[in-house]
């Protein structure tokens, strides 16, 4: 048996974005967002550190209907002259990471866990598109999806509903506010997965209980 202690994450980086469409393989970013936080969800940066960076898209990329019955506000924005390029959100992404958590360590155990809902599929658009953001990168995950199958399976009819912002607030660890934002914004969407794994935390008693004071 293994004696040896487990290394501890560095940090937390709550990531979440949107894309043109459901088939990954095809899809272009839209959005990325990202909060740093420790083990214990508190903040490691304030507000104005967080980022939240429309993706400048071309006339000649095609969107689902979906994207474009739901995200017309960020298409628009997409489109507008606040979007950057994908190579300066990668750029901007690990320069965030850098400056909160230190350079990529060599031993990849060492390096921040990638957070959020259904986190593998913005993984798989981060190794397409962020190639630099991706190599500040621990090889595991944490996807709170896995532990809502457990609670949703468990206890029916008491689901986390992230879509309600009074919830989302009411489980919002107390270093953080839940952002003014559309539905389907990557940024509320990380506030969200944030809360929710503060919410199972209390529930399932994790730890001894929840992960920190919340409202």
């Amino acid at each position: 048996m293994n004696s040896e202690p487990p290394i501890l994450s560095p940090a937390y980086l709550w990531f979440d974005t949107e894309f043109t469409g459901l088939d990954t393989s095809q899809a272009r970013l839209l959005q990325v967002a990202l909060l740093i936080t420790d083990t214990k969800l508190n903040r490691l940066t304030p507000p104005g550190d967080d980022l939240s960076l429309c993706i400048r898209l071309e006339p000649d990329v095609a969107v689902s209907e979906w994207v474009e019955k739901n995200l017309a506000g960020l298409l628009a924005r997409c489109r507008s002259n606040e979007a950057v390029t994908v190579e300066e959100a990668d750029r901007r992404l690990a320069a965030r990471v850098d400056r909160t958590v230190g350079p990529p360590a060599k031993d990849i155990k060492r390096r921040p866990v990638l957070a959020g809902n259904t986190v593998h599929m913005d993984l798989g658009l981060v190794r397409q598109y962020l190639p630099e953001f991706a190599r500040r990168l621990h090889y595991r995950l944490l996807d709170v999806s896995a532990l809502k199958v457990i609670w949703n399976d468990s206890v029916p009819g008491e689901a986390f509903d992230k879509d309600n912002p009074g919830t989302v607030r009411r489980y919002l660890p107390q270093s953080l506010d839940l952002p003014g934002a559309d539905k389907h914004d990557a940024y509320y969407d990380i506030h969200a997965s944030l809360a929710e794994l503060n919410y199972y935390r209390e529930k399932m008693h994790l730890a001894g209980g929840p992960a920190c004071d919340h409202r």
